[in-house]
């Protein structure tokens, strides 16, 4: 069988450029410039934000006991507070100008409570210590409607604070292994993570009671994040190294980020901060690298390789920066004009080395859907042409 080749070249080329449009589709991941650094003045573990003061609050745990109180004009300490023992989570009420620490002194298992010192930003001193729940920890969340302060306990409650008497005046009980709390100011709900029960808990602060339970791809979830543009809630699946999305409108999970494209920095997501202009979601992850996820896309769009191992994280909404707590006792500051995800560079994925710098390696292309119809199209194309000209061949031959 003669086959005419120039016809059939060019239906190849055609084929060649449809499966090149898949390559075009998979979005690139873009690793930024590393970060500048900070003294934190300790290990610090959990930051705040005060909008108020433009100030950065970082808790000191271990033998410190101390909250560093940072400058993000000058991006130096300017004071000390000493606070209780083991100071973790802390959450910035905008309403009073305070800040509320969780100090983790006592375990779960203890058989004591954990304390709650309350900063007055004013003049950085303590003016009020709460005592609530055992074993808190990480999770604290302002909700900004009804003037409260909600902290997770390690006893699988959740302890309510009135800001305006610095008490408690309710306490609710939620899954196994509460782990973190975000609060949707649309919806006046607080989204707690149950880490053991791989759940999270929906309650709405007009009753305090627990009005939904979501479940479905979450995987042991421990931080989270309010995403007002969308009205979405981003919950690290920390075991499952990915992302589940909550809609608040029906309070379910609607699609999974995956965080694996970063090859050797992938790790497991942590701590979770929405940065609003920017519709952006950064996420520290145990493996040293912090990522960043498109909440237009859901995907990861850039990494930033940072030292010391990335813990928590605050969006410093006045300088448009992000500070990055690390084990080192320093604040990675990143600027999120950095963080632009329509930039675009050559699809690939770093691989760790021992001097923890990034090469380039190629990463397995994704198919859109756009890109899987082209390819298909161009086959039928190729194979019909193919039949065409071989029935013209046996025509002529004939």
């Amino acid at each position: 069988m003669k086959l005419n080749i120039r016809a059939l070249l060019s239906l190849i080329f055609i084929a060649i450029f449809a499966l090149s449009a898949v390559s075009i589709v998979h979005a690139a991941v873009t690793q930024l410039p590393t970060p500048s650094t900070i003294s934190s003045g300790g290990v610090g573990e959990y930051i705040a934000y005060d909008s108020s003061l433009g100030e950065i609050y970082s808790t000191n745990s271990e033998s410190a006991n101390t909250v560093s109180v940072i400058s993000d004009s000058s991006n130096t300490v300017i004071a000390t507070v000493n606070v209780g023992v083991n100071p973790v989570g802390i959450a910035y009420d905008a309403g009073k100008g305070e800040m509320f620490v969780i100090n983790n002194e006592n375990s779960a298992d203890s058989g004591l409570n954990s304390t709650i010192s309350v900063i007055q930003d004013s003049s950085n001193t303590v003016i009020a210590t709460v005592t609530v729940g055992m074993g808190a920890q990480t999770g604290i969340a302002y909700d900004s409607n009804k003037g409260e302060i909600f902290v997770v306990n390690g006893d699988n409650t959740i302890s309510v604070i009135s800001d305006s008497s610095n008490t408690v005046i309710d306490t609710i009980t939620v899954g196994n292994t509460p782990w973190g709390a975000a609060y949707d100011s649309a919806k006046s709900e607080i989204f707690v993570s149950n880490e053991e029960d791989s759940s999270v808990s929906v309650i709405s602060d007009s009753s305090n009671t627990i009005v939904a339970t979501v479940t479905g791809s979450i995987s042991g979830p421990e931080g989270l994040a309010y995403d007002s543009a969308k009205g979405e809630i981003f919950v690290a699946d920390y075991p499952a190294a990915s992302f589940s999305v909550i809609s608040d409108k029906n309070n379910a999970v609607v699609t999974t980020v995956d965080m694996s494209q970063v090859d050797g920095y992938a790790g497991n997501p942590g701590f979770v901060t929405y940065d609003p202009p920017k519709g952006e979601v950064y996420v520290t992850c145990v493996g040293g690298a912090l990522q960043v996820i498109s909440d237009s896309n859901n995907a990861v769009v850039a990494y930033v390789l940072t030292s010391g191992g990335d813990i928590g994280n605050a969006y410093d909404s006045g300088k448009g920066e992000l500070f990055v707590a690390t084990y080192n006792n320093v604040l990675a500051i990143i600027p999120d004009s950095s963080s632009s995800s329509a930039t675009a560079s050559p699809t690939s994925s770093p691989s760790a080395t021992s001097t923890g710098s990034a090469s380039p390696t190629p990463t397995v292309p994704e198919f859109s859907s756009a890109a899987l119809v082209s390819m298909a199209v161009a086959m039928v194309v190729v194979t019909l042409g193919a039949v065409a000209i071989g029935k013209k061949s046996r025509k002529n031959r004939q």
